[in-house]
């Protein structure tokens, strides 16, 4: 039996938690396989919220098991804090449960205040990082000089690599930011009371994959961010520090390429973006504010206000090419309704021509000029409507348009944020 990836088509945001935790009853196995938590996935059940920024969302269905592959990079504080949160509520969250592969890497102390002090620099040319260390953890991981959650049960071994690792932290934090170096008694005081409660959790997280596809069960691979956000192929510099595509759900876990089958994009029935970064369809106008109030558009993680825009169609047929899309997942699509006429950038002007798909050249994207096809909206609450059938006929058209654009069917449509608010035309 194959995996099926869940990821974001767009800038992250795009209600990847809901649509986990949904096909999460499909799924034995829930697999986090990149990025930290710079991430933020919220579920909301039986009307209680719940956000999650490492532990996978299929945490709450009991009898689950959820795993961390190795493409995570890890803060134990906020993995443990998580971990207590839930376990307050009485989901269980013993070893059996919940798994960090021995080959995840780890946030430590330095990497906070290394990514705070940089992006503190940078004045005027913030790329939007979260300052939680992400950046630096890979560049550590990328150095050959990273600590690893396997690290946790070797105290003697965690010391040596972090002593190993503090002298150029400290070049960089007390000569160049002009911060107080760090001593590695403090460091280790720290880290260990984090690391000997982790250490439980560390598991061959590969083998228990493996073990369950060959059983026939099925695995989840739930991606974090967004298609866009990627470190090869989102809008660089703007993007985060991992890869963010479905081919990424093997090399992030520790499963093979052909553990991979269904690939579910989940998109906005329009677009967000938080921090910097080009944005084509970004709206500054009335309709803007309306996505942007009815949406309740605030990072999960952040809080920071997200920027609003139209539907962007070269953006999503990138997505639907790069990671092999066979559905599409379109979520919140009740807070367009209100909207008289509704907007999808079809495709981009640029230097004399017409784009179907992003430009590739670095910064391009921020020159190009949308073309837009007009839709009439509609004025009707969506979010009782149970099946295709209750829609209204525009927004039935609207989802039609968008499966004719993006060259892939919807599988998937949410109107609202609990569990029961969902369609599946299908």
């Amino acid at each position: 039996m194959a995996g099926m990836v869940v990821h974001g088509a767009q800038w992250g945001d795009e209600g990847k938690g809901k649509i986990v935790d949904l096909l999460t009853e499909r799924a034995d196995l829930i697999v986090r396989f990149h990025g930290g938590n710079n991430a933020g996935h919220t579920l909301v059940v039986d009307g209680e919220k719940t956000v999650l920024h490492l532990i996978p969302s299929g945490i709450l269905h009991a009898g689950k098991r959820c795993v961390i592959g190795a493409g995570v990079v890890l803060d134990p504080g906020v993995f443990l804090a998580e971990a207590d949160k839930l376990t307050a509520k009485g989901v269980d969250m013993s070893p059996a449960r919940l798994a960090v592969s021995y080959r995840t890497h780890v946030i430590m102390p330095y990497h906070n205040l290394l990514d705070s002090a940089r992006e503190a620099a940078k004045a005027g040319s913030k790329i939007g990082t979260t300052g939680r260390g992400i950046g630096p953890c890979y560049e550590d991981k990328a150095s050959r000089i990273g600590i690893r959650a396997g690290d946790f049960l070797d105290e003697a071994l965690l010391e040596r690599k972090v002593a190993a690792a503090l002298p150029e932290k400290n070049a960089l934090l007390a000569g160049l930011y002009g911060l107080e170096p760090l001593e590695l008694s403090k460091v280790m005081e720290a880290v260990l009371p984090l690391a000997r409660r982790v250490a439980p959790h560390v598991q061959d997280v590969p083998a228990m994959i493996q073990e369950c596809l060959a059983q026939g069960k099925g695995v989840l691979f739930e991606g974090a961010q967004g298609t866009h956000l990627d470190i090869d192929h989102g809008t660089y510099p703007f993007v985060t520090s991992s890869s963010c595509l479905a081919g990424n759900a093997a090399a992030g876990s520790g499963a093979s390429v052909r553990d991979l089958g269904e690939v579910i994009s989940v998109v906005k029935a329009y677009t967000t973006r938080v921090g910097s970064g080009p944005f084509p369809t970004e709206l500054s106008c009335a309709d803007g504010e309306h996505l942007q109030s009815v949406g309740a558009e605030f990072g999960a993680t952040t809080g920071r206000k997200r920027r609003c825009g139209w539907q962007d169609m070269p953006v999503l047929r990138e997505a639907v090419r790069l990671n092999g899309t066979t559905s599409l997942a379109v979520t919140k699509l009740d807070v367009l309704g209100g909207l008289k006429e509704l907007k999808i950038c079809v495709a981009y002007r640029f230097q004399g021509g017409e784009l179907l798909y992003p430009p590739q050249q670095e910064g391009a994207l921020a020159h190009v000029e949308p073309v837009y096809e007009t839709l009439p909206g509609w004025s009707e609450d969506v979010s009782a409507c149970r099946s295709m059938a209750e829609l209204p006929q525009a927004a039935r058209n609207y989802l039609r348009r968008m499966e004719e654009l993006s060259g892939a069917p919807v599988g998937i449509v949410s109107v609202g944020p609990g569990r029961e608010q969902t369609i599946f035309p299908g």
